[in-house]
């Protein structure tokens, strides 16, 4: 078990702590979003995924994101109106967070120490997805180009191991 993983907590959209904690046995698929990105579209992948698998063990956590082009301007008020509206958004979101630079939010530093990508430790766009497994390890760390259909193959093997 990857207790590092399950130390960390965020503040919901709503202003209340979500405890990694509460996820453990759980497969996690988290996302830095974007309401005004090329890809917001993903919304409805990712959607599509967590309400096909939360059955089995999947859960879907959206961290909304300004850093990259100035795309998630909104609110937490706006952004979970935009996500419901027009994504009817179920999984957990979290307030807006950096994911880069030296206010990066914690659980990103240590995704990226985990799973470094191109830009090594650094978070290069929007919908940037990290698999975690049912244990908190880290499993695989997947571009903004990959779409959420194609993440499928790689959750259904771990959702045999969620409680």
């Amino acid at each position: 078990m990857n207790k590092d993983f399950y130390q960390f907590t965020i503040n919901g959209l709503d202003s209340q702590p979500i405890s990694m904690a509460d996820f453990k046995g759980k497969t996690l698929l988290i996302v830095n979003t974007a309401s005004k990105c090329g890809f917001t579209g993903q919304y409805k992948g990712l959607e599509k995924l967590y309400k096909e698998h939360k059955d089995n063990g999947l859960v879907v956590l959206g961290f909304p994101c300004d850093q990259f082009g100035h795309q998630e301007p909104g609110s937490s008020e706006e952004i979970q109106s935009f996500c419901s509206n027009n994504y009817n958004i179920t999984f957990p979101m979290s307030q807006k967070i950096n994911v880069n630079g030296s206010d990066a939010h914690p659980l990103y530093k240590f995704l990226k120490k985990e799973l470094k990508g191109l830009l090594g430790g650094r978070i290069k766009w929007n919908f940037t997805k990290f698999l975690i497994g049912p244990d908190g390890t880290p499993i695989k760390r997947f571009s903004s180009k990959t779409k959420p259909s194609e993440i499928a193959s790689y959750i259904k093997p771990l959702l045999s191991e969620s409680n």
